[in-house]
């Protein structure tokens, strides 16, 4: 017993001794890891001096730094301010005075400059530059640009719904106003200029009405501003649908098809011009007519026989000058075109007074040329998808009589109509394909035969 008392004194005399050197060297470690290095070159007694005086100093440097550039953000903040309210007080400006720069049409120099609109509802957006191998609607719309028009259509109805003396706020009570909601959103247009900023064009009806509420909208990099809101009423605009025509009779029988179920059965404010050169197919156009005046009671329309060489640029000038019951909204329309009601009603929002080429003959320059002519004028070029009207396919014939200009136009158009891109390059590539294939035939049968 007094041997094992021993033993195990023993051990706990190690074991303080190993937990006192244990904590020596943790306190030694400490001592190195917190205490400031010292000048060797200085005695002993002025170390602790020192050092508080040196680390003071580098105390004093750093806030005096931190000072300097906090002093400096507060100038950049102060002049950002300052530009700011700048920017604002110009933009008031130039809505008080009805000046905004994107509402104003601007001169480009070729049709390349353009930047074209996107169109929308409340839940798709078409987009024009999609390539030929993507659809014009986005799929799904990103969160961003969704919730972007959100708040676009919201501040539209805002400015409707609380309209100011300028809106004409006085000449309806509170309780006497319509409020319109987001269901009564029916369309809307949309671009950004990097120079300049957002412009909208959005419109609002209510179910069955020919009245509409339009609200324009900027967004100079900033904040969302009115820039008109105004009515709009379509009961009295009537659509003349000028359609010259040569030959062509089965796709014109299915153009009156149409014509009947929009125009007739649905709209009721249209007239139809028919421009129809030479003799071959007359009568069965004039047969197609009558016989839908007889089934709809249906009796604004001409037939207008020209005997000339088809040219759509005096198709459209004849049944134009044709129109003698005052102003009317003329659509030039193509026979091929299959459209709804719901594109009528844009064009009644959308359309403005033209003019036409008639210099030139043939197949399609001159709406190319009146395209160009308008964008080098103040007019604003809307250039945008629209959902609700549709070019159905025919095969395209390029004429020998057309000039190169036109020919090379009619070529490209045929290239887009015919194939799509995919296709078209395996036309391209076909001998080279063949030729590859040839090729890997030879080594499959050179294969077997080994």
């Amino acid at each position: 017993m007094p041997r094992r008392g021993l033993q195990l004194h023993g051990r706990v005399r190690w074991l303080f001794l190993g937990l006192c050197l244990l904590l020596v060297l943790l306190l030694f470690a400490y001592l190195l890891e917190c205490t400031p290095p010292a000048d060797l070159n200085l005695s002993a007694p002025g170390v602790d001096q020192y050092g508080r005086e040196y680390y003071q100093a580098l105390l004093q440097e750093q806030e005096e730094r931190h000072l300097n550039r906090a002093a400096s953000l507060k100038r950049q903040i102060a002049q950002l301010k300052q530009e700011l309210q700048e920017m604002s007080e110009k933009l008031k400006m130039l809505q008080d005075k009805k000046e905004v720069p994107v509402v104003q049409g601007a001169r480009l120099a070729s049709e390349y400059a353009l930047v074209p609109f996107e169109s929308f509802t409340s839940s798709k957006v078409y987009q024009l530059e999609m390539g030929l191998t993507r659809h014009p609607e986005e799929k799904p719309v990103r969160k961003d640009r969704r919730d972007e028009l959100v708040e676009v259509i919201e501040a539209a109805l805002d400015i409707i719904n609380n309209p100011d003396e300028e809106d004409g706020a006085e000449e309806d009570a509170p309780m006497q106003r319509q409020m319109y909601t987001e269901a009564h959103f029916t369309e809307g247009l949309y671009r950004t200029e990097r120079d300049k900023g957002s412009l909208y064009e959005l419109f609002f009806s209510k179910e069955d009405s020919s009245s509409f509420r339009h609200v324009t909208l900027f967004r100079p990099f900033g904040p969302l501003m009115k820039v008109r809101s105004t009515s709009v009423d379509t009961s009295g605009i009537i659509i003349n649908i000028i359609v010259p025509l040569s030959g062509r009779v089965d796709a014109f029988t299915q153009f009156l098809n149409n014509f009947r179920e929009v125009c007739i059965q649905q709209d009721r404010r249209v007239y139809l011009t028919v421009v129809y050169f030479g003799q071959d197919g007359f009568s069965q156009v004039k047969a197609s007519l009558e016989k839908l005046s007889r089934e709809e009671g249906f009796l604004n329309y001409s037939l207008i026989p020209v005997q000339e060489e088809f040219s759509r640029g005096r198709g459209l000038d004849i049944g134009a000058h044709a129109w003698t019951k005052g102003d009317v909204l003329m659509f030039f329309c193509d026979v091929d075109i299959h459209f709804n009601v719901d594109f009528l009603n844009t064009c009644r929002l959308n359309a403005a007074p033209s003019g036409f080429d008639l210099e030139v003959k043939g197949w399609g320059v001159e709406d190319v040329h009146l395209y160009k002519k308008y964008l080098r004028s103040d007019v604003i070029v809307v250039r945008a998808p629209v959902s609700s009207l549709f070019h159905l396919w025919h095969e395209k014939q390029c004429a020998d009589e057309l000039t190169p200009e036109q020919y090379r136009m009619c070529i490209q158009s045929k290239a887009m109509n015919e194939a799509s891109h995919p296709h078209l390059g395996m036309l391209v590539f076909r001998e080279e394909i063949e030729a590859h294939l040839r090729k890997q035939a030879f080594k499959t049968q050179s294969k077997r035969e080994d």
